[in-house]
């Protein structure tokens, strides 16, 4: 076995001594140039990097017998993970070295906001003595809302429950024996969360549907002396809706770590003594880093050695028979096709496998149902590997079931689950010599339409001019739909129009499509 590992940017000396005792030659070579690090790359069997080494196709062309990369840290921005894919090329990264240290800043600057103690600190150290101008305000009894009950949401959630807080959440992709194992309320909306918080912290994934879900709407309903931390991304709090409620007296003060534009230096929110801010810092630990480093090194153990590897971002397609491997990306789309529809996933999910595909192994393709349901509400990359872990942590039974007949489709998948006390389904299919993906139906409508990057489906009374209706609104959007299918309740009441469409369609044109009569509802899909 080729034992060599290298190296091109800084590791933690722990993670060496990993490599070193599992018997692996870990070959240092830091401040190499690009043609370097080319020159470098033949012979080794593992390459470790962080944010600074570019693995692109041409990284991966140059390294012949590369079985896995690792990258000590988060993000992939500079890893090619479809061409190592392609290439059969393991990339495992480290999504949980950062969690603690994010989850202690966060505490950190809740309570340097609710003590002033930036504030006092620059006073003191400019000769004012002013004890009363910095009164602040205790965390017991205090109610704390929590906005994504994720790694970071759970650890944040501990922590300030040991403070005395009575802890309130808003997940929809959390089950009630989830919440209640945590000691946790859950709320219906966000707005029902600020409406009872004193303070509210931030742990979502950046996605289209969480961008500004903090804005000027939900802040209007802010309890008074609302104090709101920020420590997931930029933008999914509205920075300038956050500065007018903080100016009108509506929120007590915030406390931020990110922003929508990194790096900031300047913004009107750093002019205001009620804000605390910082650049970035809440993977920023000595402990974070060598944690990174520490998981990565023991990933490419794994990998080498041909084990099971928990943090495995994507998979060798070759591990699914020729007769599944097609129907990968259906599998996917359809779950996250469900995610994003019903807005949650409950506790329950069935995986019915119909046709010829009964016949086969279809465990890779429930792995890949599971990461699309996931996918829209984790900010992280979810992979085979990791997406039954992923699913235990939320509460989240995913049942696989089989029936070999598949009534009017040769094959057919679908997914099925009751999501906040009503029934959802969707289902799809491959179709025609292209083998192409087809969802087949919707809450049990009948219909036919490619899972596109942007769907829309709408629910209306069977009557004339829906569709018209629909068209003409999108049409004054500048909204092009590039697929439309009609399909009918089973009781015949209420129509369903599955649309496709070249653009986003925007929260203003769902608002004016369910303003009219007959529109019973209209929800914007986004696949990835």
């Amino acid at each position: 076995m080729n034992r060599r590992v290298l190296i091109t940017e800084e590791l933690a000396p722990s993670a060496v001594a990993v490599l070193d005792a599992a018997g692996l030659d870990a070959d240092v070579q830091l401040g190499l140039d690009r043609a370097a690090v080319l020159r470098t790359l033949p012979g080794a069997a593992a390459l470790i990097v962080r944010s600074a080494t570019a693995v692109d196709a041409e990284a991966l062309a140059a390294a012949s017998e590369l079985v896995v990369v690792g990258r000590a840290g988060i993000g992939l921005d500079n890893i090619d993970v479809a061409e190592a894919t392609r290439r059969g090329v393991m990339v495992v990264n480290a999504p949980q070295s950062n969690v603690v240290s994010a989850a202690e800043h966060t505490v950190a600057l809740m309570l340097a906001q609710a003590r002033n103690i930036p504030q006092a600190h620059r006073d003191l150290v400019g000769g004012a003595w002013n004890r009363s101008r910095w009164e602040g305000v205790e965390l017991r009894g205090k109610t704390l809302g929590v906005v994504g009950l994720g790694r970071v949401g759970v650890l944040v959630t501990q922590r300030l429950s040991a403070f005395g807080m009575r802890v309130l959440a808003y997940d929809p992709f959390i089950g009630p024996e989830r919440a209640r194992q945590l000691g946790v309320e859950l709320v219906a909306t966000v707005g029902e969360l600020m409406s009872q918080a004193d303070f509210l912290t931030i742990h979502l994934p950046k996605t289209p549907e969480t961008v500004g879900i903090i804005g000027a709407e939900a802040l209007k309903q802010a309890k008074p002396g609302l104090r709101i931390v920020n420590t997931a991304r930029g933008g999914i709090l509205d920075e300038a809706a956050l500065y007018e409620a903080i100016v009108d007296g509506r929120v007590a003060g915030a406390a931020l770590d990110v922003f929508e534009r990194e790096p900031t230096t300047e913004s009107p929110l750093f002019g205001r003594p009620e804000v605390v801010v910082t650049p970035h810092l809440g993977a920023s630990t000595v402990e974070a880093q060598d944690n990174a480093g520490q998981t990565i090194a023991e990933q490419v153990v794994l990998a080498l050695r041909g084990d099971f590897v928990p943090f495995a971002v994507n998979v060798d397609a070759r591990e699914a028979s020729e007769t599944v491997r097609p129907f990968l990306v259906l599998a996917e789309r359809l779950g996250q096709f469900f995610s994003v529809m019903t807005g949650g996933l409950g506790d329950e999910i069935d995986v019915l496998f119909e046709g010829q595909l009964a016949d086969y192994d279809c465990r890779v393709l429930t792995l890949a149902v599971m990461k699309g349901l996931l996918k829209p509400t984790i900010d992280e990359a979810v992979s085979f590997v990791n997406a039954p872990q992923l699913a235990k942590e939320r509460g989240l039974n995913v049942r696989e079931t089989k029936s070999t007949s598949a009534r009017d489709f040769v094959n057919l998948i679908s997914i099925r689950g009751r999501v906040a006390g009503a029934e959802h389904q969707v289902a799809g299919t491959l179709s025609g010599t292209k083998q192409e993906p087809r969802i087949v139906s919707i809450d049990d409508h009948s219909v036919d339409i490619p899972p596109t990057r942007h769907m829309l489906v709408v629910r209306n009374s069977d009557r004339p001019g829906q569709i018209g209706l629909v068209g003409t609104t999108l049409g004054r959007a500048g909204v092009n739909i590039s697929y439309l299918n009609l399909g009918r309740s089973p009781s015949g009441e209420v129509a369903l129009m599955a649309l496709a469409t070249d653009d986003v369609v925007a929260p203003t044109v769902v608002a004016e499509l369910v303003a009219n009569d007959g529109i019973v509802s209209a929800r914007p899909i986004e696949l990835t």
